[in-house]
């Protein structure tokens, strides 16, 4: 752990801490004045009424309602620089947590996890304690997707290589990316989704209302003002305005059907709209220089001079102005003018003009996050490398000094491993507990970051484009009638299916057919490598059995052995959990019988 990351996020905490108290100090302070204004204004007020001119108390009432609204909207300032304070103290305080004890305030993508995966359930890729909690930096329903889908499915190398460059770029740049977060925190404790909530309100056809209509809802407001003047001289234009009064009403409850639709889908997003308006407005000003980067923010940009930023800051004024209309207000607003109609037609308008291109910057914006995710490893394990990804005819996965990024670094011991450019299945025995299993999984979690774009826990690492494949927590299921041993063919069954329609499969398998006898275990063990080794293809298998470790004799140039060792003095056992060549010469379950008072004999 580096003392001087943790540091560093403290100090940030600390000064982040600071601006919440001073605009809490300033609200206190707004809110004094706001009340101070009040009893002054009540003051003068009733004493320019004592006054002969008419226009003192008008001036002073005026005057205090200028006053008061400024307050406001100070005030209204001073909470959401606030909001936003808090938002980045718990982004930072998150760091620290994450970094100390793992603890994360997003998703641990328990929602994506699936038995079915090939390796998703074996690797701790989701759930409590798992890889995706330990670097989601995702608010959104669509950043956590986009995450998921980056470590759940295969890419090409050249989209390996232009994320890993904006992992880096993201990573030099701590303090937008901890502006980012804080902008979009906010979402993360949301129960529905309001991004596929707006997404399904821009996919309902757009009402466009008749041209009289159109005609009149944009220019009776103007009428009825004028009306209302010529009335102060003219009382007979008292007449005109209750008509359209009526007018208005009558309209109203015509579209009223459609207005509740449209509030009902989207009335509660005004101050939703203005955190996504703010965080794409981000990542429009930034410099950026990698490919990917300047790509996402290509398409969070307009074609006309508006961004989609300013364009969705549109419509939160517009739902806004909308919920004016459908609170207490709204009777008085309606009978002067159809307001409820003018922003109806406002929003309609606003969907047809950026439908198409909103789904694309909310993708964009949740690709930001991922790759954010991806770069906290950067940030808080700058011991870890960037791997390099190899395009060869072969398979490589070679790494110096990898461990597992899920063990404490305190406790996790690293091992060094080579294929470069081979075709080779290897086979490691070994005593139990002695870490071949850990071992495997330490080659497939670190395979996945590298193959999500992410830096790995080791020295250095370098591998193939490849899909993991695993074979490590094979269950059987009462609900499905499935026994251990009918689990594991169907596991074997899957992993033959995809040699036949992927590329590149790289397997992990441990103990195999574990669900029958020592005989027909061997048996079956040694047909399935064969067959293996017939589709050419490569991984590695742990094994209790030292009958297949003897398969290297007769396939001398495609499999090789490993073992994990322990060392036993007298009743001890100590563990290295280090890999050496060759084939294991000691096991310890007698051992570890004998411990429970249960002797074996020879």
């Amino acid at each position: 752990m580096d003392q001087t990351i943790i540091d560093n996020y403290q100090s940030k905490l600390s000064t982040s801490n600071s601006e919440v108290r001073r605009y809490e100090s300033l609200i206190n302070k707004y809110s004094i004045l706001r009340l101070i204004v009040i009893a002054a204004g009540i003051f003068f007020f009733y004493q320019a009424l004592k006054l002969e001119a008419s226009w003192p108390p008008v001036f002073v009432f005026f005057a205090v309602v200028f006053i008061f609204s400024f307050l406001v909207r100070k005030q209204n300032f001073f909470e959401r620089r606030r909001s936003y304070y808090k938002d980045l103290s718990a982004v930072y305080q998150n760091e620290i947590d994450s970094i100390q004890s793992r603890a994360n305030i997003y998703s641990d993508g328990s929602v994506w996890s699936d038995d079915l995966h090939p390796y998703t359930s074996d690797l701790d890729i989701f759930g409590k304690g798992s890889l995706f909690e330990l670097l989601n930096r995702c608010a959104t329903t669509l950043g956590n997707a986009k995450l998921a889908e980056w470590l759940m499915k295969k890419s090409s190398a050249t989209v390996l290589k232009d994320r890993q460059a904006a992992v880096e770029e993201l990573a030099s740049k701590q303090d937008w990316k901890h502006n980012f977060q804080a902008v979009l925190v906010f979402s993360k404790n949301s129960h529905v989704d309001q991004v596929k909530q707006l997404f399904h309100y821009l996919r309902t056809a757009a009402e466009s209302g008749s041209g009289f209509v159109r005609f009149y809802v944009k220019w009776s407001p103007w009428v009825f003002l004028i009306s209302a003047a010529l009335a102060w001289f003219f009382p007979i234009f008292m007449i005109l305005l209750i008509a359209m009064g009526i007018c208005n009403l009558l309209l109203m409850q015509a579209y009223s059907s459609s207005i509740a639709k449209t509030d009902s889908l989207i009335g509660k997003m005004s101050k939703i709209l203005e955190h996504f308006s703010d965080a794409l407005n981000a990542i429009l000003k930034e410099n950026w220089e990698s490919g990917l980067c300047k790509g996402l923010a290509k398409d969070v940009s307009a074609e006309d001079n508006h961004t989609l930023s300013d364009q969705i800051k549109r419509l939160s004024v517009l739902i806004k102005q909308l919920s004016l209309g459908t609170s207490n207000l709204g009777p008085l607003l309606n009978f002067v003018m159809p307001w409820n109609i003018i922003q109806f037609f406002a929003i309609e308008d606003w969907k047809k003009a950026n439908r198409v291109n909103l789904e694309g910057a909310f993708d964009a914006m949740a690709s930001f996050e991922a790759l954010i995710s991806l770069s906290s490893l950067t940030t808080n394990y700058p011991d870890w490398t960037v791997p390099e990804i190899i395009e060869k005819e072969n398979y490589t996965l070679a790494a110096k000094s990898i461990a597992h990024p899920l063990i404490p670094h305190t406790t996790r011991v690293s091992n060094d491993y080579s294929l470069d450019d081979e075709l080779k299945i290897d086979i490691i025995t070994g005593s139990n507990m002695a870490g071949k299993s850990t071992f495997l999984r330490t080659l497939g979690i670190n395979s996945v970051l590298a193959l999500a774009g992410a830096p790995v826990c080791a020295k250095h690492m370098k591998l193939s484009p490849m899909l993991i494949f695993s074979y490590m927590r094979i269950r059987d299921s009462l609900n499905e009638n499935t026994s251990t041993f009918k689990a594991e063919l169907d596991r074997l069954q899957s992993l033959l299916e995809i040699l036949e329609t992927e590329g590149k499969v790289y397997f992990l398998i441990d103990e195999m057919l574990r669900g029958t006898n020592s005989v027909d275990k061997y048996r079956g063990s040694k047909a399935i490598i064969e067959k293996l080794i017939s589709r050419k293809a490569v991984g590695i298998i742990a094994t209790h059995d030292l009958q297949i470790a003897e398969l290297e004799q007769k396939y001398p140039d495609y499999i090789r052995n490993f073992y994990f060792d322990i060392e036993i003095e007298g009743s001890e056992m100590k563990f290295d959990y280090k890999i050496k060549e060759g084939e294991c010469k000691t096991f310890n379950a007698s051992l570890l019988l004998k411990r429970l008072g249960i002797e074996t004999s020879v």
